[in-house]
């Protein structure tokens, strides 16, 4: 069983958590059909009852990106994309202080409310704002990329 950290209430995977999810992922990755919008899974009890159940395409992707993350030794939390975070919660998903997403908020890159003297994010709206900005980093890392070869100034071994 996983250790719980008190101040997350999120689950720590232990040494048996990760070479299990190493495994889960690996297989589960294996027999993914990506033409179908269904997966069908087997659940087998510590009994040995089995259950087969069919999953949408996108639990099942879902489920091998835990186990994926989970064999790297991540804790995972799940965010619904309709909840409502605090500064401090979209600041950490963000990995960024409490005081530059409250200037992201104000400068209006990120869509927020207020409830009384408190903001509130969309996750919906903040794991956009991220996906806008991890792309303009690549697009930035790509364009250095080619300048450094056009440039020559790679270093060959």
């Amino acid at each position: 069983m996983a250790v719980l950290d008190r101040q997350r209430k999120t689950p720590i995977p232990t040494e048996a958590d990760i070479e299990l999810s190493t495994e889960g992922s690996r297989v589960l990755a294996s027999l993914t059909n990506s033409h179908s919008h269904t997966q069908k899974i087997t659940v087998e009890s510590e009994s040995g009852k089995e259950e087969s159940l069919m999953i949408p395409s996108v639990a099942y992707e879902l489920l091998i990106d835990i186990l994926s993350q989970i064999s790297q030794g991540n804790a995972v939390t799940i965010v619904p994309v309709q909840a409502e975070l605090s500064t401090q919660q979209a600041a950490n998903l963000l990995n960024v202080s409490r005081p530059y997403l409250i200037k992201l908020l104000e400068s209006e890159a990120i869509p927020h409310r207020k409830v009384g003297k408190h903001r509130r994010i969309l996750a919906k709206d903040l794991y956009e704002y991220k996906a806008e900005i991890d792309a303009k980093r690549s697009q930035s890392l790509d364009e250095l990329t080619a300048l450094t070869e056009e440039l020559d100034l790679y270093e060959d071994d």
